[in-house]
């Protein structure tokens, strides 16, 4: 017998006499592998944008998160967040829209509490963009229009301002929000147009790496989604109970028959379970 086999055979004899002289109840147990702990983010490298304080009154009217009392909504909106984040981990992937069908189905608001709920996430940092550039209503939900001097989407898109000069930080830790005081027309061209790419790059590139959630108009209402897919990893589509017809949730499949399609949000459900333990992962009724 060789040395090499003689020492495989002497480590399987001392491995068979150290399981056997071990409890059965430990030799069974699985053995756990503790995970790697998230990586510290650096905070100095957090730049602060202009600080703005949200109307909680208007929030709380909007029922927009943190300001919601409905456990049930709170729940739905903790799954959805985590199932954006899972799928977005997945796939590597950093930006996505929300959009909806047709107008009314509460795409705006999900996209809020949504960009909400995922800076809630201690790990998550967040842009939230109001990208619905004919119809904007981010700052009207929030209570951040009438500002002095206030600056927003549409201003940068024409050349009179600068990314300092549209971002805004509220009091809700890991958020930033770019809104749209002023609706253009040409929508779709200014979404496409080198200005454009310019602050997605820039949004990108910002330290720490951040989720960019875009507030987009309805796919049937406008080629907005259409002329902007191609720079977003994902789309979240809304659909509304009792608001979104078969014909027309057929027609946006086709339209976004090339998108990722990074799931679908049932919104204004008269199904729901108040249950403390169980909640549907859907948006609550809006």
């Amino acid at each position: 017998m060789s040395i090499i086999e003689e020492a495989v055979r002497k480590t399987a004899e001392q491995h068979q006499r150290l399981t056997s002289s071990e409890p059965l109840h430990n030799r069974s147990r699985i053995r756990r592998v503790t995970p790697a702990p998230a990586p510290v983010i650096d905070t100095s490298q957090v730049r602060q944008f202009q600080r703005v304080s949200l109307d909680p009154n208007l929030m709380e009217q909007n029922r927009i998160l943190p300001r919601i009392s409905d456990q049930a909504a709170l729940r739905a909106y903790k799954i959805l967040r985590t199932r954006v984040l899972r799928r977005l981990e997945a796939n590597q992937w950093r930006s996505f829209a929300v959009t909806g069908v047709t107008a009314g189905e509460g795409k705006t608001l999900t996209a809020i509490n949504l960009a909400m709920a995922l800076a809630q996430d201690v790990n998550t940092w967040v842009f939230l963009v109001d990208l619905d550039l004919q119809r904007p209503k981010v700052a009207q939900y929030l209570g951040i229009s009438g500002l002095s001097g206030e600056k927003g989407l549409s201003d940068y898109l024409l050349g009179d301002a600068s990314l300092e000069s549209i971002t805004y930080t509220p009091n809700i830790d890991r958020l930033s929000i770019i809104p749209n005081f002023q609706p253009v027309s040409q929508s779709s061209e200014l979404l496409s147009s080198p200005r454009m790419l310019e602050l997605l790059r820039s949004l990108e590139n910002e330290a720490p790496r951040r989720v960019i959630l875009f507030d987009m108009p309805p796919v049937l209402a406008s080629d907005d989604v259409l002329a902007f897919g191609p720079q977003l990893d994902g789309l979240l589509l809304v659909v509304g109970e009792g608001a979104t017809s078969r014909d027309s949730l057929r027609s946006a499949k086709e339209v976004l028959a090339e998108m990722n399609l990074l799931g679908v949000v049932l919104n204004r459900s008269a199904d729901r379970d108040d249950n403390a333990y169980y909640s549907y992962a859907q948006a609550p009724r809006a």
